[in-house]
């Protein structure tokens, strides 16, 4: 189902969080879902996974976590300080102890001068710890492409934020 890549990063990041007693939870626009699905491909991942929300709406973003209207419609949905509210109102969201959130141009249309296609906002959030931000640029793939490589990024933000 997964490109083996996403599925070992998935596997490491259920062991790790195991090992340490986190639970995880994701917030996802632009992915729909997929690093949900990608951890919860992984037998055992109900020993970690609390809960993922997937906030495709700027509505569903306001009304799931808690991410004020107005500050999305003075950033956009696709910007840094969206993908903060969003992982933050995970974690208040859930039981979860580690929450990544995601929110992107994934294509083929949707993109702009200021936020092309392939443009990506990544936040992970922990219980007592600072938000660490992450924009990258997917330039020249597909909506797969962009989607599968945002999976990979948020499973490896996971990775750090849980070490």
């Amino acid at each position: 189902m997964f490109p083996l890549e996403i599925q070992t990063l998935a596997r490491l990041l259920i062991d790790e969080a195991r090992e340490r007693s986190l639970r995880l939870v994701t917030a996802e626009s632009c992915t729909g879902g997929l690093v949900a699905g990608a951890i919860c491909n992984i037998s055992g991942a109900s020993d970690v996974f609390e809960r993922g929300f997937v906030t495709y709406t700027n509505r569903a973003k306001s009304e799931m976590l808690g991410v004020p209207g107005d500050l999305i419609a003075d950033h956009g949905a696709v910007s840094e300080v969206v993908a903060r509210w969003m992982a933050e109102g995970a974690l208040e969201a859930s039981n979860g102890h580690v929450a990544v959130a995601i929110t992107g141009v994934a294509g083929p249309g949707g993109g702009s001068p200021l936020k092309p296609v392939g443009t990506v906002h990544f936040a992970v959030a922990r219980a007592n710890r600072s938000v660490v931000h992450r924009h990258e640029l997917f330039d020249g793939e597909t909506r797969e492409g962009v989607q599968l490589a945002a999976v990979r990024t948020a499973l490896e933000m996971l990775r750090e934020a849980v070490a």
